[in-house]
């Protein structure tokens, strides 16, 4: 046990050892790698109290100092980019070219959009008024911001959370999720070297039934914000109603790409094949619903299912990879369950598992791994056209008309995203603001723009974040009045 990666809890400043640790899975060999703190109630409120001391003078330092701060933080994880990488490939499963390229630079970017937007996001006044008396608005910080992430993204949607929250002057209590928390440990560290005050970040680790319950619930914690699964967020709705908390909740999806006969057709296949399928189908915005107007349709199908079925499964340090494993034995297992459901009501699974095998090396024999599977000759009303499956899976279903297929893309309970692709200019802005989601991406996919809050709509998520006009991180506005 003593060559295992420790990760210890980061409250005050310091790391330190809790009374219980979890073991942690390497999804690309099935091996505990590194013992997780399982943080109780008791390291929670250390680490709430910490943070409440440290709110005081953090919320009073000059925004300009608060800006610099964030961006050394950014530096030092660009300086040490590779070793970030390495670890989150560890923790995750997913390939650490990917890591490299997406997952750690956007966590550099993150830090960075946030530490300049806080030095222009100004307040709004109006200097006189009939009364003779001047009226002005001001944003103050909440005070202690409980952030709870989850392991698809694990320092991309974590840095999410940090960036804007530290800008706007709080403190925070972060709790990873306990399956990736490794990268997060180095995150800390980060911060240390950085300089930034003792207190004003502190990282509990551990179980959510436990310390994201704790944490949840705590009297001085005033902000939570959440990214995970729906039924979780159902718990937490219960837990914070009643201590009238601030709260945003970005949860899943059951996304839709709806494609056009007009639509330019090699473009549209190389984004919904990544849309699809990278980083294993684990991520939110993936695309899991894929609809097809009935002359393409046949076209489409041969052409995603050749692509599907080209795509390498494997070792995550392989350059060649494109799906590494996905997070657990548990939930390889799920996404199984939801393609033998299809398979045993009729569909028709073309690709992927079941239909291919996995050539895996001895390192990964005992891995995680699912092949992107592609379902055809599906019904509407089947689970894995209904329900997030959260895995490399997509199902091909063919549609007539505009008005037909928006109904079918708006009949399931999730609303975080879509892609529309068609070259017919009315279309597109007539159709647009019809599909129930925070997002439509109308010829392209995952094209973020940080000044714009994010979000979902009826299952998928409560609030924005991020964004120019977001108000998570402050106080509602408040007015005051002077009068002369």
């Amino acid at each position: 046990m003593t060559d295992l990666f420790r990760v210890n809890n980061f409250i005050d400043g310091e790391f330190c050892s809790s009374d219980e640790y979890l073991d942690s899975f390497d999804p690309s060999s099935g091996e505990v790698w590194a013992k997780v703190c399982n943080s109780s109630a008791k390291d929670v409120d250390r680490a709430v109290q910490a943070a409440k001391r440290a709110f005081p003078s953090w919320s009073a330092t000059p925004v300009e100092e608060r800006s610099k701060i964030l961006m050394k933080i950014a530096d030092l994880i660009e300086s040490r980019l590779d070793e970030f990488a390495l670890m989150e490939s560890r923790d995750q499963g997913k390939p650490v070219w990917l890591a490299t390229k997406i997952d750690i630079p956007r966590c550099v970017h993150n830090f960075r959009y946030f530490a300049t937007y806080a030095l222009h996001d100004m307040n709004r006044s109006r200097q006189k008024t009939d009364a003779n008396a001047s009226q002005f608005t001001v944003k103050c910080p909440v005070g202690v911001a409980g952030l709870i992430s989850p392991w698809n993204l694990p320092l991309y949607l974590l840095s999410f959370k940090l960036g804007p929250a530290l800008a706007c002057g709080n403190t925070v209590v972060a709790k990873p999720s306990e399956m990736t928390s490794a990268s997060s440990t180095l995150l800390c560290q980060v911060f240390k070297d950085a300089g930034l005050p003792k207190g004003v970040v502190n990282m509990v680790f551990g179980e959510g039934r436990t310390a994201g319950q704790a944490l949840v619930e705590h009297p001085d914690v005033p902000l939570i914000s959440f990214t995970g699964g729906t039924a979780t967020a159902e718990h937490i709705r219960r837990s914070v109603a009643p201590l009238c908390k601030k709260f945003s909740l970005e949860l899943g999806g059951k996304n839709a790409a709806v494609i056009f006969d007009d639509c330019n057709f090699d473009k549209c296949l190389e984004t919904v094949i990544r849309s699809s399928f990278i980083n294993q189908g684990e991520v939110c915005l993936c695309t899991s619903r894929v609809f097809v107007q009935k002359n393409s349709y046949d076209k489409f199908l041969q052409a995603f299912v050749a692509k599907a079925k080209n795509l390498t499964v494997g070792d995550p340090r392989s350059q060649e990879t494109f799906c590494g494993a996905v997070i657990s034995k548990q939930h390889r297992d799920k996404i199984v369950g939801y393609i033998e459901g299809a398979r045993k009501s009729g569909a028709s699974i073309l690709c992927g598992h079941g239909v291919q095998s996995l050539a895996l090396p001895d390192r990964c024999k005992n891995g995680y791994f699912v092949r992107p599977t592609v379902i055809a000759d599906i019904d509407d009303n089947a689970p894995a056209m209904r329900e997030e499956i959260f895995g490399p899976v997509t199902c091909v279903v063919p549609f007539d008309d505009e008005n037909e297929v928006l109904g079918r893309v708006n009949s399931v309970k999730y609303g975080l995203c879509a892609s529309l692709w068609t070259e017919n200019g009315s279309r597109m802005h007539r159709m647009a603001p019809k599909i129930e989601v925070g997002t439509v991406w109308v010829n392209c996919w995952l094209v973020r723009d940080l000044n714009l809050p994010f979000g979902g709509m009826k299952d998928s998520g409560t609030g924005r974040e991020g964004g120019q006009d977001s108000t998570l991180f402050y106080t509602e506005e408040k007015n005051i009045c002077i009068q002369y």
